[in-house]
C-alpha cells in the first residue's frame, strides 16, 4: 500500500470534511467521492493547493450503474506533474439531476463533458456549450447508457436516388446464423490439428 496516498487521502479528508463522502485506495490509486454540489471547490482546491497540485485533468467520464438509485457517476481523472501523482475524483447523480460543470476550473473539461452528456446522458449545469460532440445531433439517446440497444434505433446511410442522406429504423435482414464449430473458421475445435501425433498415455 502507497502510504504517502493514504496521508493524502487523509489530508484531503481533513481539508474539506463537508465536501468528502468517501476516500478509497485501492491498487494504490486514491479516488474521492465528493459531494454533487461540492465538486467545482473540490477540483479547485485539488487544483491549487500546494500539497496536491493537481493541475492537469486527464480525462472526465461516466459510469452506467442501472441498479442504484442515483446510477451514474461522473469520473475525474487528475494529474500532478509536480508530486507524481494521479487522484480520482467521482461524483453520484441520477437522470435528471445535473452536475456542476468543471470548465470554470479547467478549461479542458470542455470537450469531456460535452462527450459524457452525448454518450451517457448526465448533465452538466453552467456548461458554456452542452450540445452532441460524438453523434449526430438527430441522435435519439446514449450510446454508452446500459439499457442502450446493441443496433441502436435508427441508422443512416446516403441515399443515390434522393442525393442526400437518410435516417431509418434499424431492420437486422440476417436470420441468426447457425455456427459450426467443427469448422476452422467457426470456432474453437475439441480436438485441434496436430493432436493426434501426441503419444497416448497407457
Amino acid at each position: 500500500m502507497d502510504l504517502a496516498l493514504q496521508d493524502l487521502g487523509e489530508y484531503i479528508a481533513a481539508a474539506l470534511p463537508q465536501e468528502i463522502v468517501e476516500t478509497q485506495l485501492d491498487h494504490d490509486e486514491l479516488s474521492l467521492v465528493t459531494q454533487r454540489g461540492a465538486v467545482v471547490s473540490v477540483l479547485t482546491f485539488l487544483r491549487d493547493d500546494v500539497n496536491c497540485q493537481f493541475q492537469q485533468l486527464l480525462d472526465v467520464c461516466g459510469v452506467d450503474f442501472p441498479g442504484r438509485e442515483q446510477r451514474f457517476e461522473v469520473v475525474y481523472n487528475l494529474l500532478s506533474l509536480t508530486h507524481n501523482r494521479r487522484i480520482r475524483v467521482k461524483v453520484r447523480t441520477d437522470e435528471e439531476t445535473p452536475v456542476p460543470s468543471a470548465t470554470g476550473v479547467f478549461s479542458s473539461a470542455n470537450w469531456w463533458e460535452r462527450e459524457t452528456w452525448d454518450l451517457m446522458g448526465i448533465l452538466f449545469s453552467d456548461h458554456p456549450d452542452l450540445r452532441r460532440i460524438m453523434t449526430d445531433y438527430g441522435f435519439e439517446g446514449h450510446p454508452l447508457r446500459k439499457e442502450f440497444p446493441l443496433t441502436g434505433y435508427v441508422e443512416v446511410r446516403y441515399d443515390d436516388e434522393l442525393k442526400r442522406v437518410v435516417y431509418e429504423p434499424v431492420k437486422l435482414t440476417q436470420e441468426y446464423r447457425n455456427f459450426d464449430f467443427l469448422s476452422p473458421w467457426e470456432g474453437v475445435q475439441a480436438v485441434l490439428p496436430g493432436d493426434e501425433k501426441a503419444a497416448k498415455e497407457d
